[in-house]
């Protein structure tokens, strides 16, 4: 769905201008020492409207969360939401996933939020993917050993072609499920998911662990994505 343009985006963004990060780069190597109220850091990509943003950032004070999106029109409402409940360990910015080298310095980021991304179900789109070999590395770079992408998303096809390229490259799965809330919630919702929720759509889960054996950056060329597509993309 196309999100509608906010005539008034310009005022409303300045006015949330304490929470948004213009020049992120800059930080790179020492996020937690210029925030130093914050022992880790994590990442969240894709905030949306920002109601996982908030209960995260709010459920965990000790963490600095930054939150990625690069919808504007979206982000000011995420923005808006941190700062009516006054949490101080939230930033935002617009940058996209394949910047991860040139904000993060290697082991920087302790975890990493991927919630019901665009499954760009064509198969020449799936490079764009977040869970695509490509950016699987990126995350590895900027990861320790032991640290974790946490991915929840609706579309089955999407988590069936994911699982097969986080096993590829090398990561540690854990606390997988094909329908998280089956008794009831668990854990922290995405505006679109607790609307998945009432409507009785099951959601998938994982959480992917970086070892020895990941793949980073540095393993070489990524492997070619060859019929790739989603089944939904055909109708079926």
């Amino acid at each position: 769905m196309r999100m509608r343009k906010r005539h008034n985006l310009a005022p409303r963004m300045e006015r949330c201008a304490a929470v948004l990060l213009e020049e992120p780069e800059a930080l790179r190597g020492r996020w937690l020492e210029a925030f130093p109220a914050r022992s880790r850091l994590e990442l969240e990509l894709g905030c949306g409207k920002g109601r996982f943003t908030a209960d995260t950032a709010a459920a965990s004070p000790e963490t600095l969360l930054v939150a990625v999106e690069k919808v504007p029109d979206v982000m000011v409402l995420a923005m808006e939401r941190c700062l009516k409940r006054k949490l101080e360990n939230v930033r935002f910015m617009d940058r996209d996933a394949a910047r991860l080298p040139l904000l993060f310095a290697p082991g920087e980021v302790s975890r990493i939020y991927i919630n019901f991304c665009d499954p760009w179900p064509k198969s020449r789109d799936a490079k764009f993917r977040l869970t695509a070999p490509a950016f699987l590395r990126l995350y590895a770079d900027a990861l320790p050993l032991g640290g974790q992408i946490w991915f929840k998303t609706d579309n089955t096809p999407l988590f069936a072609w994911s699982l097969q390229q986080f096993e590829a490259e090398g990561w540690a799965l854990s606390e997988r499920t094909d329908d998280l809330h089956a008794n009831g919630p668990v854990g922290v919702m995405t505006d679109y998911e607790a609307r998945f929720y009432e409507a009785g759509v099951p959601i998938h889960r994982l959480v992917a662990t970086r070892t020895p054996d990941t793949k980073t950056t540095a393993a070489g060329p990524v492997p070619r994505l060859r019929d790739a597509a989603l089944d939904d993309a055909r109708g079926k």
